[in-house]
């Protein structure tokens, strides 16, 4: 199964979030993200040809988001999208995280 298959399961704390190592491990299922921040955090930037298809990248991320139940922090402006996850429950990474880029890059596939 693929994480594009696989649902968000809600993550209430009280797990520890994923070491940088095996944070690393699962990098090559989502490729054009980054992990940040001691590997507590996944990032991807996405272009765009202005500003109002950056906004609605935003919101289209956001509407996977709300269906999934699980918000990344967004910044968008002229020419670009950031997505940014993180399981903030935990401080830290969980599957749930690289569930959610990879439907990112589902969504954004050329």
């Amino acid at each position: 199964m693929t994480l594009t298959d696989k649902r968000c399961v809600p993550c209430r704390g009280g797990v520890p979030p994923m070491t940088e190592s095996a944070a690393q491990a699962m990098m090559e299922q989502v490729p054009g993200w980054e992990l940040i921040d001691g590997g507590t955090r996944l990032r991807r930037t996405l272009s765009s040809v202005n500003f109002v298809r950056a906004q609605a990248m935003a919101a289209k991320v956001g509407e996977l988001a709300e269906q999934e139940n699980h918000h990344p922090d967004i910044c968008y402006g002229w020419g670009y999208c950031t997505v940014v996850f993180y399981t903030h429950k935990i401080g830290g990474l969980h599957e749930n995280d690289f569930i959610m880029a990879a439907k990112v890059n589902r969504m954004f596939e050329d």
